[in-house]
């Protein structure tokens, strides 16, 4: 499926936290990240244990040149990822935070 797909899914009233998701994702893949930061964001307002979300919304945080709110994006995401017991996510999440620390210098 494409955006088109996807926003007219939305467009429908059949929003949902997997649609955000997709649409997070597919906008993400294009180059746009600020549209990834919305919908992330968006799928994360409906559902908060979304563990790939939070660290999708990270990656979109980067990208769009925010490199303080991925910080915080993963710190939470790994928190969630740790709660519900989604221990692949966690780890991801922590190499992310991690790596981004080198970098900044953190």
């Amino acid at each position: 499926m494409n955006i088109q797909q996807f926003e007219a899914m939305l467009a429908q009233g059949r929003d949902s936290a997997l649609l955000r998701f997709g649409l997070g994702k597919l906008h993400l893949d294009a180059g746009d990240a600020q549209q990834a930061v919305l919908h992330l964001s968006k799928c994360l307002e409906q559902d908060p244990h979304y563990s790939a979300a939070w660290n999708l919304l990270g990656k979109a945080h980067l990208e769009a040149g925010d490199a303080e709110a991925a910080r915080q994006t993963w710190e939470k995401g790994i928190a969630t990822a740790q709660e519900k017991g989604d221990v692949q996510a966690a780890k991801m999440m922590t190499v992310f935070l991690n790596r981004l620390n080198k970098t900044s210098g953190a």
